[in-house]
């Protein structure tokens, strides 16, 4: 654990350097908080711009958060304030960032009042990654005061990313009626609402079943020129995905006539209409589909086709699935492979192949996500003496 500066310092300086989009690839996959710090730090200073290894820094600050390891990622953020680039606001605003995306609200609201002290402009950059930060911490009733107050202090006005990060509160609260309102003052104040901002609205309407007023909203951006994004068709598609899969076939068929591609998320919710549908064949071709497409499966991708795998019994084809996502460091969650470990060991013939997932599970996973397996190997009499880390059969 890194429990001091000193020795996040030490640790930090000892590695060697590697490019950002490797260090991005790799935290994608990487589930270990050590091992993403590991990786982070070997990219941390030998950046271009702050923003080009924002990504890569909120990355590491959730897998140390999901471990509830929020006093190293108060090491981790604040040993970066020693920094020279703190004096410069999109460096900062990616430390307030930071904190936001571990719920670590009062942090950020120290840092972004500390920008005096570390010689920082403050504008409506800093601004929007506070608001930001507040959202992520699920304070949302804070934030139409922070909204309100802030740039009246200061001095400076909200710009479109303000007021879409204000929508998403409302929407993230449960009042999607409220965001509709505010898009509407908006509109009447000529402040430009984006595309995303108006499929965040869309979205918590499907969600909360307001199926009519999410058509009407739809309409609407087609009638304003709203420039139209695969985001946005997405949403739309999730809210068929349980039902006919033609609908679906159809939202694909008309991205693709306005120009757009579609991408992984939409062939998921025509896979996952069939799989629903008991259409599983169908769902196979889908998935085997996917790179003529230009496509990559996903995590989503692979949790999806093996729990419905699982349950038409088919563990032989689910096996398969299981080690293509482990080429592609996709693996899905505990309770899905915990369907298909039972499954095989149900098939006597496959108790190998149990025990090899297990393992694999094991060299992938640090020991604070594995607290479920080892009852669950002892349960199903996988336990084995002697065992070693790591899958020779499951990786093959």
């Amino acid at each position: 654990m890194f429990s001091n500066i000193r020795h996040l310092r030490r640790f930090m300086s000892s590695k060697s350097s590697i490019s950002i989009s490797q260090a991005k690839s790799k935290l994608r996959s990487e589930y270990d908080p050590d091992k993403a710090l590991e990786i982070y730090s070997s990219v941390s200073k030998h950046y271009s711009s702050p923003v080009s290894s924002r990504y890569a820094q909120e990355l590491t600050v959730r897998r140390l958060a999901k471990s509830r390891r929020f006093q190293d990622i108060e090491t981790l953020v604040e040993s970066h304030k020693q920094d020279p680039k703190i004096t410069q606001e999109p460096y900062l605003s990616t430390l307030i960032r930071s904190y936001g995306q571990a719920g670590m609200f009062g942090h950020a609201m120290r840092t972004f009042e500390q920008m005096e002290q570390l010689g920082t402009p403050r504008t409506v950059i800093s601004f929007n990654a506070l608001l930001f930060a507040c959202n992520q911490s699920k304070m949302f009733d804070k934030l139409p005061v922070l909204f309100d107050e802030i740039p009246r202090k200061y001095n400076f006005l909200p710009d479109k990313v303000s007021h879409g990060i204000l929508v998403k509160s409302y929407c993230e609260a449960g009042f999607p009626d409220k965001a509709l309102e505010l898009l509407q003052e908006l509109e009447n104040k000529d402040v430009e609402v984006t595309t995303v901002t108006y499929t965040t609205v869309l979205n918590a309407l499907y969600k909360q079943g307001k199926s009519e007023e999410a058509e009407r909203l739809w309409s609407e951006m087609v009638t304003k020129g709203c420039e139209l994004d695969v985001a946005a068709y997405n949403v739309r598609m999730m809210n068929v995905h349980g039902g006919d899969p033609e609908k679906v076939k159809e939202l694909i068929d008309e991205m693709s006539n306005v120009g757009l591609k579609p991408d992984t998320i939409c062939y998921n919710f025509l896979m996952t209409c069939y799989c629903k549908n008991g259409m599983m064949e169908e769902a196979k071709k889908v998935y085997k589909g996917l790179e003529r497409n230009g496509c990559k499966p996903n995590a989503a991708t692979f949790r999806t086709l093996l729990y419905y795998l699982c349950r038409s019994e088919d563990y032989e084809r689910g096996y398969k699935v299981f080690k293509e996502s482990v080429k592609m460091h996709k693996i899905p969650d505990f309770n899905t492979v915990k369907l298909l470990v039972e499954g095989l060991v149900k098939k006597k013939k496959m108790k190998k192949e149990a025990k090899g997932i297990i393992r694999t599970i094991k060299k992938k996973f640090p020991p604070n996500v594995l607290r479920g397996w080892q009852k669950f190997e002892e349960d199903l009499g996988l336990v084995s003496a002697g065992s070693v880390p790591g899958d020779q059969e499951a990786t093959k």
